[in-house]
């Protein structure tokens, strides 16, 4: 996956000491609001004899090595979440970087898998990432028939996060900036993200606690919310000219 061109692999230069940003380009308003109750109908809902019918989307949560994707998934998950964790050897040191994670003890190989119920009629289906690079192999495939996607970051390994946000806007899958709040980490507002990670126009920055499971929940109504927005206005797009010329 390639980096942005205004994205270095650099661990300096995302924040300044006064807690600004650094120079990336300017993402737009994004901010913290989130909406705590799902939206009566969700994209792609469907009303059967007057009754909304089931529907399962598929997200994932990507982001970087020891950012929190599995405790995001089990925190949220309503079913025993699915992991294929191992435990870190010394054949693993020479690549994974545990910089800022040293208590890391295992990793995820393959995938993490959860369900979680939104409201009636709504479900979501979790597929947590792996984050290291010897594992982007797996990623074409989880991302097939995906709704969108939490890129889970954390400012203290920001440069981290950096594939897979360039993953998804290469891909056009939608996707949100989850920053998970770790407690010796200092707090960056959700626009100095923003900036600093060069993200498109609009693309939301949520703040947020990966333990948490309401925390996470509000995370993935934000992404529903957006992605559903995002994919309406690219239907829409798509049908405009045909509508025009009738």
């Amino acid at each position: 996956m390639g980096h942005h061109d205004n994205r270095t692999s650099g661990s300096s230069g995302y924040f300044g000491s006064s807690g600004s940003a650094g120079s990336g380009g300017r993402a737009g308003d994004a901010d913290t609001d989130v909406d705590a109750e799902a939206p009566d109908a969700g994209p792609g809902t469907v009303e059967e004899d007057g009754e909304l019918a089931a529907l399962a989307l598929k997200i994932l949560v990507a982001g970087g090595f020891g950012v929190g994707k599995t405790t995001l998934v089990g925190a949220v998950s309503e079913i025993r979440p699915l992991r294929t964790e191992e435990q870190l050897s010394e054949a693993g040191e020479l690549v994974d970087d545990t910089g800022g994670v040293a208590q890391k003890t295992t990793t995820t190989v393959a995938m993490d898998f959860g369900r979680i119920t939104i409201r009636s009629g709504l479900s979501l289906y979790l597929f947590g990432t792996p984050g290291q690079d010897r594992f982007w192999f797996l990623w074409d495939e989880l991302s097939t028939g995906a709704l969108g996607a939490v890129v889970l970051a954390d400012t203290r390994r920001l440069e981290d996060c950096f594939p897979a946000v360039d993953y998804f806007e290469h891909r056009r899958i939608p996707f949100v900036v989850a920053v998970n709040c770790f407690t010796e980490a200092r707090r960056y507002g959700a626009h100095d993200v923003s900036r600093a990670l060069d993200l498109e126009q609009g693309t939301p920055v949520v703040l947020c606690d990966a333990r948490d499971k309401d925390s996470g929940k509000e995370v993935l109504i934000r992404l529903v919310e957006y992605a559903g927005r995002v994919h309406t206005a690219r239907l829409l797009d798509s049908v405009g000219p045909q509508a025009g010329s009738v």
